[in-house]
């Protein structure tokens, strides 16, 4: 089988993981989405959301090159 586990920061992440929070990172952006107007607080949690879903993205992507 194929490792899909890297040492990121000292913590071993893997592909699994990596989805499951850029998965839960959608589902909040998802909710933010449906509201008419967002708070200041919420426009932040947004971008927020956006920057480490796209480092997430970022490091399935590394794991799957580093695998195969």
């Amino acid at each position: 089988m194929i490792s899909t586990r890297s040492q990121v920061g000292g913590s071993e992440l893997t592909l699994d993981t990596l989805r499951s929070q850029h998965q839960g990172h959608e589902v909040r952006l998802e909710e933010l989405k449906m509201k008419a107007l967002l708070t200041p607080e919420e426009e932040f949690e947004e971008k927020q959301l956006k920057k480490k879903k796209l480092r997430l993205k970022d490091q399935m992507e590394h794991l799957r090159r580093v695998a195969s």
